[in-house]
């Protein structure tokens, strides 16, 4: 979110990063405010300059005991009107500030302009594709075969988009996330356990809503919500604060589960774990000064590349064009794991720098030595999410035998075992 004096001084600026991210902004609503906040401001100086010489005379007429009551009325009537206008001029700047929250961030210079992930750039890749000599069944299939993914019961129990994992499934997924935060906390980041469910000011720091607001599963009876990932909580852990400068960089991980609506979103990859309304992550948050950001990016981007080579899983990282980037971030790179069965490459882990856009919504600064304050850079990444790393493991762990052989670095996680069959 955008100052509103920068927003009146780089308004083009923020118009083509709204257009490069096909964001839809309605710049008349703002044209318009601006308009008629200059009129009323312009009018209110106007009778306070009246006002003031009213006050002037009366104080010269009482000074003299002459009559000054016909001056008291005016100015009475007068002050009941800077009151109005001061009360227009809050309306309409309550108007403004919901206006600026609907401004995207602006992409960093290195982004590329483009519409849709067709025109994402394929940074590198780790590991190869390589040709089975046998059909690999989808992981729904074997799956549901080997009885450890039910998508069924799941459906059953709450509806479509809601899996149920069984047996050595329930296991492998407990051996992920902690596997995972293992990692991550041997390499810096310090475990957060936050709550699942947040209040909107969370949400609003993160940039979840008032834009994707609708994708969100809210409590009916209070203003919560649950969770689609843990940047919003273990961002929120310093809303409303100022960082003491040497603590900076601070690194956190967390394991939540994540619940997305995501209304509207359907119509391909139905089937299976591809997509979700209820899925289990392992997130990464970093606040960060301003000037080292862009390297915590790659910190953060080279933490989640850990994951999928130590679980042996061909990836690629994604540098992600503007339009297909999220609405708070200013440069996002994707970490996407190759899957034989669907035949597909799968984002597992999106890593972003937001800058001081999540910061300003959040108000999370930093003090340096002699006091001053500034915002932090927030960055944000899975590291990584379960479902789709579940998909890739089935289905390139996969034996000509129908089998699921367990990737080592898990192992000691499932009490050594080292196939699912």
């Amino acid at each position: 979110m955008f100052p509103i004096k920068f927003a009146r001084e780089n308004i083009e600026l923020l118009k083509q990063a709204a257009q490069n991210k096909n964001i839809s902004v309605d710049w008349d609503v703002f044209q318009n405010i601006e308009n008629e906040r200059r009129k009323i401001l312009k009018s209110l100086e106007e009778e306070k300059r009246v006002h003031k010489n009213l006050n002037q005379q009366l104080a010269l007429l009482k000074k003299k005991g002459q009559p000054y009551e016909h001056l008291l009325e005016q100015a009475k009537k007068l002050s009941d009107q800077i009151k109005e206008k001061e009360q227009l001029l809050r309306d309409l700047e309550e108007k403004i500030e919901e206006f600026l929250a609907t401004i995207p961030n602006i992409p960093h210079k290195d982004v590329p302009v483009g519409k849709s992930s067709q025109d994402n750039v394929v940074v590198r890749s780790w590991g190869e594709i390589k040709k089975p000599s046998f059909e690999v069944m989808p992981h729904y299939e074997i799956g549901a075969k080997l009885g450890i993914l039910q998508l069924e019961k799941g459906a059953k129990m709450t509806g479509s988009f809601f899996p149920v994992f069984a047996d050595k499934g329930a296991l492998l997924v407990r051996a992920l996330i902690n596997f995972m935060l293992d990692l991550h906390t041997k390499n810096g980041f310090t475990e957060i356990w936050p709550p699942a469910l947040v209040n909107r000011k969370s949400m609003f720091g993160t940039g979840q809503i008032p834009r994707l607001e609708q994708d969100m599963y809210r409590l009916k009876d209070e203003d919560l919500f649950l969770i689609p990932t843990a940047e919003v909580p273990v961002t929120n852990y310093h809303r409303e604060e100022a960082i003491p400068e040497q603590q900076l960089p601070l690194r956190y991980c967390a394991y939540t589960p994540c619940f997305r609506r995501e209304a509207g979103a359907y119509g391909k990859d139905t089937r299976g774990l591809i997509r979700l309304h209820q899925f289990d992550k392992v997130e990464l948050v970093i606040f960060s000064k301003p000037e080292n950001s862009y390297n915590e990016l790659e910190f953060l981007v080279n933490e989640a590349e850990k994951v999928l080579q130590l679980l042996g899983l061909t990836y690629r990282v994604v540098l992600l064009c503007t339009g297909d980037m999220s609405f708070a971030a200013s440069k996002c790179y994707d970490l996407e794991v190759w899957a034989p069965g669907v035949e597909k490459w799968l984002e597992v882990s999106s890593c972003s720098n937001f800058e001081a856009f999540q910061a300003r919504r959040a108000d999370i600064r930093y003090r340096t030595k002699s006091g001053k304050t500034d915002f932090v850079h927030t960055l944000n990444g899975s590291g990584i999410a379960l479902p789709r790393t579940i998909i890739a493991i089935m289905e390139n762990y996969q034996t000509s035998r129908g089998t699921i052989v367990i990737p080592e670095v898990l192992r000691p996680y499932m009490g050594g075992i080292t196939e699912i069959s």
